[in-house]
């Protein structure tokens, strides 16, 4: 990476990673219109790469679905996946998709593609919505909420860190190379012991809370299962972008490249830590 391009991915995070925290902190309908514009943004770009291949979603409705779920999960934060407005806008986008299309792309214009890569988009996209589930777990405070949430995006980005230099210290041999010919299995391993690792560090911070704590052995678990599903988030975009023949997902932030970009491991972790918090690790 050149030496300028670092420097501007250091001020933009710079910039944005107090944001992002404040944000959190606040939860609610703060958290969620930020979710919700990166949610939009993430399926406008899935769409417009998903057009260099043929299939023409239609991005205002797909974009639309993307936000209705992050506020029909902003509604009841703490109830997670047991929100039935979660499964009625899954379904309406789905219809409202297969209607458009009829007037919209016709026979001739790729209909069950483009209802297909436009209901898909809004809901991939949408899977940031499990950071509201994560900052809103019941009986948590405010501070304690913040904690919890960001246990999964700073082990994803300690993940992506010991990837990349992991792999540029020690990598010899191409991870998947059809894929993302960048990553190593030497820096996919690295990725691993250091997230495994620093979850186990993490689980100190969390014990100086009331509940929702994690033992070692269940910390080195959630470390490990962190780390495998940020990598297959990030081969996953790596995958739609090789098939596409793009570098970036967008030129959204200078230095970091688009909202895709910035969110493909969060699609997976974020549902992961979750999952993990609410069923395994529990109050």
């Amino acid at each position: 990476m050149a030496r300028s391009e670092t420097l501007t991915r250091s001020l933009v995070a710079a910039v944005l990673i107090p944001v992002a925290v404040g944000a959190v902190y606040l939860g609610g309908w703060v958290l969620a219109a930020i979710l919700a514009v990166a949610s939009a943004l993430s399926a406008l770009e899935l769409f417009r790469m998903a057009a260099l291949k043929g299939p023409r979603a239609l991005p205002a409705l797909g974009a639309a679905g993307a936000v209705a779920l992050v506020a029909a999960a902003a509604l009841w934060p703490a109830r997670g996946l047991d929100n039935p407005l979660l499964f009625g806008i899954v379904a309406a986008t789905a219809m409202g998709a297969c209607t458009a299309a009829i007037w919209a792309r016709g026979v001739a214009g790729d209909p069950l593609l483009s209802v297909a890569v436009t209901v898909f988009g809004a809901v991939y996209t949408s899977l940031l919505l499990f950071a509201l589930s994560l900052r809103h777990l019941p009986g948590v405070e405010p501070l304690h909420g913040t904690v919890i949430l960001l246990a999964p995006v700073v082990l994803t980005w300690i993940n992506d860190s010991f990837a990349y230099f992991g792999g540029r210290t020690w990598g010899k041999r191409k991870l998947i190379p059809k894929v993302s010919p960048g990553k190593t299995v030497e820096g996919a391993t690295c990725a691993l012991f250091g997230t495994l690792l620093s979850a186990v560090g993490y689980s100190f911070l969390l014990a100086r809370f009331p509940s929702y704590q994690m033992g070692i052995v269940e910390a080195a678990v959630f470390g490990v299962l962190i780390s495998a599903s940020s990598q297959t988030g990030d081969l996953a975009e790596s995958l739609f972008k090789r098939d596409v023949g793009v570098k970036d997902s967008g030129t959204l932030l200078p230095g970091h490249g688009g909202a895709l970009d910035r969110f493909d491991s969060l699609f997976f972790t974020l549902p992961l830590g979750y999952a993990f918090f609410r069923y395994v690790v529990g109050p």
